[in-house]
């Protein structure tokens, strides 16, 4: 893992970091040591690891909550090289749709696809970033909505350190099956007018999650119009998990 020198504002360390091919960032508390929950955020389609939603919700986590928070970016994305065959299927994709395809099916089977790489780029970065003092092997978070959903389903169905997830803007298409090994507590998002995921597709996964206690936050309003005040609803959610593990034993 190699790291690139921090900078501090507003009480926030932001240090990039490269770990093989994948780049990603690290927020940390300024002048944190010790363990500390650390949460893992996955972006959505077309963005990155600092797409502004990303910072917002990491910065707050930081400075309201002392989390640490990692997010990297997904193969094609961001800092990352142009994959061809990923870039091959998302032009026969958008052909498809031009000429009269359901967009959903689509959307899924390339997430699919992704997450075979992604899962376990992403259990590489915990190892790594758990490595450093001042995050240690502290609870592990998940939040990932839209592409970060599609990617996160899997990844928390097979990774036993996180305890607790935000999921949303996704749907059961691809991911019914991994949804079904999930028994982590769950917040998950519905956009009720979603363009992208159909309601009985989002409705669905959540029905497939095999968690004991989830929550469904629906609101109206299409993909990309989830409401700001979900992240104050986010924060309490994982705040569960910060000192007390046992209620999700």
């Amino acid at each position: 893992m190699r790291l690139k020198p921090a900078t501090s504002s507003d009480g926030v360390s932001e240090q990039l970091f490269t770990l093989g091919e994948i780049p990603g960032v690290l927020w940390t508390p300024d002048g944190a040591a010790g363990a500390r929950p650390l949460i893992l955020m996955g972006h959505g389609g077309g963005q990155h690891k600092k797409a502004p939603d990303i910072v917002d919700r990491a910065r707050r986590f930081v400075t309201e909550c002392g989390y640490a928070v990692v997010a990297v970016d997904v193969p094609g994305h961001g800092d990352r090289p142009t994959d061809e065959r990923y870039d091959r299927i998302a032009t026969e994709n958008q052909a498809r749709v031009a000429a009269g395809a359901e967009l959903a099916p689509l959307i899924a089977g390339f997430q699919a696809l992704v997450a075979r790489q992604t899962v376990p780029e992403w259990q590489a970065v915990l190892d790594a970033v758990q490595d450093l003092g001042h995050v240690g092997t502290g609870p592990v978070g998940y939040w990932g909505v839209s592409l970060g959903c599609g990617l996160g389903v899997p990844f928390v169905a097979a990774e036993p350190r996180v305890r607790a997830a935000v999921l949303g803007l996704g749907g059961a298409l691809a991911t019914a099956e991994a949804a079904a090994r999930i028994t982590v507590p769950v917040e998950f998002l519905v956009q009720w007018d979603d363009e992208r995921v159909p309601r009985a597709q989002g409705l669905a996964l959540f029905d497939a999650l095999g968690s004991a206690e989830k929550t469904l936050h629906a609101h109206p309003g299409g993909h990309g119009e989830m409401p700001a005040f979900e992240l104050d609803g986010t924060l309490r959610f994982f705040a569960r998990f910060q000192h007390l593990i046992l209620p999700f034993d």
